[in-house]
């Protein structure tokens, strides 16, 4: 025993998620842009300056990555998917313009629970009055035993829950980010922040197995940092991890003598924070790169990327 008291998970008083009223539903979701030539004449007669040229330089960068085969890397918050954006998440990966998916834990419950019964987001300001705020069972239990899983199979923390989702097949696996990531071979990295989500909470959470796996991840994702000069990193609305792991991510690859100073960085938020804007945008490119920031919801913000790209490929 240590000198301190700690709580125990096993006492806690759990539910089902798949019982629990939520806040977004799969009818929610939004829907991948079709080939629109009529929104890139709109995007022609937009003014050449400001943002609407940056939005324009950007959408060019990618649509050109892609066919030079460079990684396109999709850095985010939870929210993007909490916000219904998954289906156009997943239209851009099969289109090859999304290579690799780095975010957080919160993003896996998210989709997870998408995945498993058409429906997330509990209520959190009832919830917490009675303490039983993110103690759904079911959630934790099935990314719990993905870790597990994963753990004994040497994956990564994203490719570990991707996996399980393939193999169980849930009524809604189209609805998920992890699973298409899995089926496509992109990577999804898992940069987990312990006592951050609702699933640490839990007796079947297992700290040293989802620590090997998400260190696991951050390995991956600097692997494909190493390989990102000529290409573009996106950051839709992670405004600590993902900006603190991308930056010790450049710093390694550039370390080991990857060649990465070339890249388009931009920072899509709906208020810009510091983090972000010198971790991601303006640090790591100061040495040739080009970065770009961009205010506005996730739910328009994307949406409207993903059109503009599809009207430019």
């Amino acid at each position: 025993m240590g000198r301190y008291e700690e709580l125990d998970p096993q006492r806690v008083h759990r539910y089902k998620a798949s019982e629990r009223v939520s806040k977004v539903f799969k009818d929610f979701l939004g829907k991948p842009p079709g080939k629109w030539n009529d929104l890139k004449e709109f995007a022609e007669r937009l003014p050449k300056v400001l943002k609407a040229n940056d939005l324009k330089e950007l959408v060019e960068d990618i649509v050109r990555a892609k066919k030079e085969n460079k990684e396109i890397i999709l850095t985010m918050g939870a929210h993007p998917i909490k916000c219904g954006l998954s289906p156009i998440i997943i239209d851009l990966m099969e289109e090859g313009f999304i290579t690799a998916i780095a975010s957080n834990g919160a993003s896996v419950i998210h989709d997870v629970e998408l995945a498993l019964w058409g429906a997330t987001s509990e209520e959190v300001d009832s919830a917490i009055k009675d303490g039983s705020f993110g103690m759904a069972s079911d959630t934790a239990d099935f990314i719990n035993e993905a870790i597990r899983c994963g753990k004994v199979e040497g994956l990564g923390f994203g490719e570990s829950v991707g996996k399980m989702l393939i193999e169980t097949n849930p009524q809604n696996i189209g609805l998920s980010v992890l699973a298409a990531a899995y089926r496509f071979g992109v990577p999804f990295t898992v940069h987990i922040a312990i006592g951050s989500d609702i699933i640490h909470m839990h007796p079947t959470f297992d700290g040293s197995a989802a620590g090997e796996l998400s260190t696991r991840d951050f390995r991956i994702f600097a692997a494909r940092v190493a390989r990102l000069d000529g290409g573009v990193i996106l950051n839709f609305g992670s405004t600590v991890v993902m900006p603190e792991v991308f930056l010790k991510a450049i710093s390694m690859a550039r370390n080991l003598g990857y060649n990465v100073f070339k890249f388009t960085a931009a920072n899509f938020d709906m208020i810009q924070h510091y983090r972000p804007n010198r971790n991601i945008v303006e640090r790591p490119t100061s040495c040739g790169g080009k970065g770009f920031t961009f205010t506005g919801h996730h739910e328009i913000m994307l949406p409207l990327l993903a059109a503009l790209i599809k009207a430019y490929s």
